[in-house]
């Protein structure tokens, strides 16, 4: 596994495209539109199921938070690294950026809104990170 060079920052991407954050009832099924989406993080409580997936494949009716962009940390991470996502959210807080986070087995996706990914690009570059220009979407 890989690991952050502790000198030079994250490696980021932005995934192409734009997500929606959605809001379906616990005990529902995911829907069809949902699996068809490249990018897809589905999570069940006991109160909801929220299904982060494309914003296109989102039918209008379904409730929704949309217009968001991803980066993506260079994974996979090593699960005992610290300070990862204080890295990321720190500068993104520090600029006044809501995010949406979510983390998979090997690496971390921080959400921002479209209006706000050039800001973001601007703050994680200044505390260090690495976003190469046609990895920035």
């Amino acid at each position: 596994m890989r690991q952050p060079d502790p000198g030079g920052g994250l490696l980021l991407r932005v995934l192409p495209g734009r997500l929606a954050v959605c809001r379906l009832e616990a005990g529902q099924p995911v829907p069809a539109w949902a699996l068809s989406s490249g990018f897809l993080s589905v999570t069940r409580t006991e109160t909801e199921l929220s299904i982060v997936c494309a914003e296109a494949r989102v039918p209008h009716e379904v409730p929704a938070e949309r217009g968001f962009r991803a980066f993506q940390v260079a994974g996979p991470l090593e699960f005992s690294l610290t300070g990862v996502l204080e890295s990321l959210l720190d500068p993104l807080a520090r600029a006044s950026i809501p995010v949406f986070v979510l983390s998979t087995y090997d690496t971390d996706y921080v959400l921002v809104r479209e209006a706000d990914r050039r800001r973001s690009l601007v703050s994680l570059r200044r505390a260090g990170h690495r976003i190469p220009p046609k990895a920035a979407g």
